[in-house]
C-alpha cells in the first residue's frame, strides 16, 4: 500500500432489494482528513480546486485513501468474494483514491442482510448499512439524500459541480438538492445553478432538486425546492409576515415544498408565531450540522443547537407541532466544508466557530422509485423521516396509516416501529403530543414493537425517536390520528 495509511472503509449498498436482484457496493477506502491543495485546474472534476478554502476559514478536506494492492475479502452476499481496490478508476480521470463501484452482488433469502469486508494484511473490517431483502420487488424502496448545501458563491466551498459529484460519487448520495443562499446568487448565476441541477439528474440513479434557501434570519430560514426542472429565484428583504408571505406566494403559484431549518437556533431560527402556510410548509428540517431542534435540551436533547447563542425556547420542532402545524421531518447536511454525505465539518480548525457543530443529517424516502416525480411525491406525502448521517431503515405506523399520514378513528390505537442498524439500537421512544410516551430499551440491531394506546375522543400526533448504542439517532415523520366527529 502507498500513500497515506488506510483506517477503515466506507461502504454502502441499496437498503432495499428483492430476492435475486443484483445490486452494486459502493467502497471508500478511508484515510485520516488532510487538506486538498487550493489551486487552479484545466479540466474538471480534480481533488485540487480553486474552491477548496472559503472566507470563513473552511479548508476542504479529503478522507479517501490511495489505491494500494492488497484484495479485501467479502462475506455476506452471492457475488464477488474479493475486491481488488486497485483496480477501481476512483471517481475522476487520473484519481488514484480507492473509490468505486462494484456489481454483481445479490442474496437468496429475505431478510435484513449486512456485508462485511476485510482487510486481511491490517484486519481492518468494514460493515455496510442494514439491506432489507424482500421476496418480491418491494412497493416502496428506501433513497437516501441530502437536500441542503451551500457552494463557494455564498459562504461555503466548491462550486456546483463539485457538490453534486461529490454527493453522488463519494458520499453516495441517491438525492441531492443546491440550496445556496438566495441573497447571494445574481439572475444569471440562478440560471447557471437550475442547468447544473438538471444537467446532473439521472432518472433511475441520481436524483437532483431545483432548490434555494431563504435567508431570513429574522424571522427564520426556508429552504424552497421547485418539482420539475425550473422555478424562479426568490430572496429576502425585510423580516416581516409581508415579507414570509411573498415566499409563501412563490411555492403556490409554482406548487414549491418549503422546509424551514435550524428552527430552535436564538440568532438565525423560526419564529413560528410569524406565519405558516398548510399546504406548502409540509416538512422541517430537524437535524442538521448545527445540531438538533426537535425538543430542548432540558427534555433530554443530546444534541441541542449549541453555537450562535445556542437554543431559542419556544421555537423546537414540537412547538410547532403543539400549535398544530403538520410538519413531516427530514435531515438535512446545511455544510458549508464541500462534502455532502460525508461532512467533516467537526475537525475544522477554527473550533471557536465549528468546534460546536454536530455531523450532518440525512434525510430518507419511501418511494416507488428512484426518479425526480416519485421522490417529490414521498416528500410531498412525508413519507421521509430524519437520521444523523446513518442509513438506518424506519419504518413507523398508526392504525395502519404510515409516516406522515394520517387517520379518524376513536377506536384504540395500533402503533407498529421497525428498525435496523449496524450498530445495536438502545433506545426507542414513541412521541405522543411532545411527550415520550411509551419507551422500551434492549440493545438489538433489528427492532421490531407493535402495541396499542388506549381509545381517545381526542385529536393526537405520534412519532419515533430511535437512538443506538452509538449515540446515533433517528426520527420517523409523524402519524395524526384524528378523533371521531359526533
Amino acid at each position: 500500500m502507498s500513500g497515506r495509511p488506510l483506517i477503515g472503509f466506507k461502504i454502502v449498498a441499496p437498503s432495499t432489494v428483492a430476492v435475486g436482484e443484483e445490486f452494486p457496493l459502493k467502497i471508500k477506502a478511508l484515510t485520516e482528513p488532510y487538506k486538498a491543495p487550493v489551486q487552479c485546474y484545466r479540466e474538471y472534476p480534480r481533488l485540487a480546486s480553486p474552491f477548496n478554502l472559503s472566507p470563513r476559514g473552511i479548508h476542504y478536506l479529503d478522507n479517501a485513501a490511495s489505491r494500494w494492492e492488497g484484495v479485501l475479502e467479502v462475506q455476506g452476499p452471492d457475488g464477488p468474494t474479493e475486491i481488488a481496490l486497485g483496480e477501481l478508476a476512483g471517481t475522476f480521470p487520473g484519481d488514484d483514491r480507492a473509490i468505486g463501484e462494484i456489481e454483481g452482488f445479490s442474496f437468496r433469502e429475505e431478510g435484513v442482510h449486512f456485508i462485511r469486508v476485510t482487510d486481511p494484511k491490517t484486519g481492518i473490517v468494514g460493515k455496510s448499512n442494514p439491506i432489507v431483502v424482500s421476496a418480491e420487488s418491494p412497493e416502496y424502496r428506501l433513497y437516501w439524500g441530502d437536500p441542503h448545501s451551500q457552494t463557494f458563491f455564498s459562504d461555503g466551498l466548491r462550486c456546483p459541480e463539485e457538490l453534486y459529484h461529490f454527493a453522488r460519487h463519494e458520499g453516495f448520495l441517491d438525492i441531492f438538492a443546491l440550496s445556496d443562499h438566495a441573497e447571494h446568487i445574481t439572475d444569471r448565476q440562478w440560471e447557471y445553478f437550475v442547468n447544473v441541477t438538471n444537467d446532473w439528474n439521472r432518472p433511475g440513479q441520481y436524483v437532483t432538486l431545483v432548490g434555494l434557501e431563504w435567508t431570513n434570519s429574522g424571522i427564520g430560514h426556508r429552504n424552497l425546492y421547485y418539482p420539475g426542472d425550473w422555478g424562479p429565484i426568490v430572496r429576502s428583504s425585510e423580516a416581516s409576515a409581508e415579507d414570509l408571505e411573498k415566499l409563501y406566494d412563490v411555492a403556490r403559484e409554482h406548487g414549491g415544498l418549503l422546509i424551514p431549518h435550524h428552527s430552535a437556533n436564538v440568532t438565525m431560527g423560526v419564529k413560528w408565531d410569524v406565519g405558516y402556510e398548510p399546504e406548502h410548509e409540509r416538512l422541517v428540517e430537524v437535524y442538521s450540522i448545527w445540531g438538533n431542534s426537535e425538543r430542548p435540551a432540558a427534555q433530554g436533547n443530546p444534541r441541542p443547537i449549541r453555537t450562535l447563542g445556542g437554543e431559542q425556547e419556544g421555537q423546537h420542532v414540537i412547538d410547532a407541532l403543539a400549535r398544530g402545524y403538520r410538519f413531516g421531518f427530514v435531515g438535512g447536511g446545511d455544510i458549508h466544508d464541500g462534502r455532502p454525505g460525508d461532512e467533516l465539518h467537526n475537525i475544522q480548525e477554527r473550533p471557536e466557530a465549528y468546534g460546536l457543530l454536530s455531523r450532518q443529517g440525512i434525510m430518507g424516502v419511501w418511494a416507488r422509485e428512484l426518479t425526480r416525480e416519485a421522490i417529490w411525491e414521498a416528500l410531498w406525502e412525508r413519507r421521509c423521516f430524519a437520521t444523523t448521517n446513518v442509513r438506518l431503515p424506519v419504518r413507523f405506523e398508526v392504525c395502519g396509516a404510515f409516516m406522515g399520514g394520517s387517520v379518524e378513528t376513536s377506536d384504540r390505537r395500533t402503533i407498529k416501529v421497525w428498525a435496523a442498524s449496524e450498530a445495536p439500537i438502545a433506545r426507542t421512544e414513541i412521541v405522543k403530543n411532545g411527550e415520550d410516551h411509551f419507551v422500551r430499551e434492549g440493545a438489538a440491531r433489528i427492532h421490531e414493537w407493535e402495541f396499542e394506546d388506549a381509545a381517545s375522543s381526542a385529536s393526537d400526533y405520534y412519532y419515533a425517536r430511535i437512538t443506538r448504542e452509538d449515540g446515533e439517532m433517528a426520527w420517523s415523520s409523524p402519524v395524526w390520528v384524528n378523533a371521531h366527529s359526533n
